[in-house]
């Protein structure tokens, strides 16, 4: 049940997400969706993948993002001879012949995995086994990651040769796949004025971690109708090919559909789509304007989709007709 304290935060937790977007706009040009997006995968204590080419910022976005929120960040450069406990850490002999362990680049809020498509399945596994238990495992000792906790992977979608492509089960613990379009002709105009002359941009702090953890308190007390829970469950049921609930789409062009963790995004991902809206509760809307992000990763297209021309985006369409 919403309290009323709850109902005066909304309005202050607006306040805080327009204060960040100005802040990461400082340096970022366009690419709105996207910091909404990432917003709301931090706010809703999820992880996020983001697909693009190289040079559209990225790394600049997620660095601006990590200074406007008061976090430590770590920039993990991933390569095919990356081992797990160079991200974890590892014990070594200390000077009283003691084993001591030394934490990795992994123990930081926010976490930005750069082409984590490029490192073999043993590192990445290590990473998500992090992104799943918000803990690692070494030498037999469980050590907690600090909170709040937020890995950031990019992938670039062009070379393909030497990758080893995530796994679907591996895919499935990102909340959002973010894909990053080329800035228009008029942002790139700014972006190179911006970026080729003396301008430097101060990123001043928005949020510290204690708030961060108070705002994810806070979406998860947000009351959710019936009607919207049923609207949610039902557009991740109707991806399920040769399922009784069946979009027609999805027999004809998926081998596989969305799990049970699309509809726990989706309704996370509604509340807080509602309150950084101004919202005190999320309606079909909210569903929708987090949709796409979040079943891009869990449908799998079948040869007849890839032969037709059909991408994901368009089927992801035909769902929420």
């Amino acid at each position: 049940m919403q309290n009323n304290s709850d109902v005066e935060l909304i309005p202050k937790l607006v306040e805080k997400y327009q204060s960040l977007k100005a802040e990461i706009g400082k340096v970022i040009v366009g690419q709105d969706d996207v910091v909404k997006n990432l917003i709301i995968s931090i706010f809703s204590n999820g992880h996020c993948l983001l697909v693009g080419v190289p040079g559209l910022a990225k790394t600049l976005m997620v660095n601006t993002l990590a200074k406007a929120l008061g976090l430590t960040y770590n920039r993990i450069q991933f390569t095919p001879d990356l081992m797990p406990s160079d991200i974890i850490g590892t014990e070594i002999l200390d000077e009283n012949r003691k084993f001591k362990f030394v934490k990795g680049p992994l123990f930081a809020n926010i976490i930005l995995a750069d082409e984590i498509n490029r490192t073999p399945p043993k590192t990445q596994s290590a990473l998500l086994e992090a992104m799943q238990e918000r803990a690692v495992t070494a030498a037999g000792n469980t050590y907690k990651l600090d909170e709040p906790f937020f890995v950031l992977a990019t992938q670039n979608p062009i070379e393909q040769e030497g990758t080893y492509p995530l796994p679907e089960a591996q895919l499935d613990r990102f909340m959002f796949n973010v894909w990053l379009d080329y800035p228009s002709v008029k942002e790139e105009i700014e972006i190179v004025k911006n970026t080729t002359s003396d301008i430097v941009s101060n990123v001043k702090v928005v949020l510290d971690a204690d708030e961060i953890k108070n705002i994810q308190a806070l979406i998860r007390r947000i009351p959710v109708n019936d009607n919207v829970l049923q609207y949610a469950v039902n557009l991740s049921t109707i991806t399920r090919p040769n399922t009784e609930k069946a979009h027609k789409w999805a027999n004809d062009y998926l081998s596989w559909g969305a799990g049970p963790r699309a509809s726990q995004f989706l309704i996370i991902g509604a509340k807080c789509h509602a309150a950084i809206n101004g919202k005190f509760s999320p309606d079909i809307e909210d569903v929708q304007a987090v949709a796409t992000s979040i079943l891009r990763h869990r449908i799998v297209l079948n040869y007849k989709a890839e032969a037709e021309g059909i991408n994901v985006d368009k089927i992801i369409l035909e769902f929420l007709k």
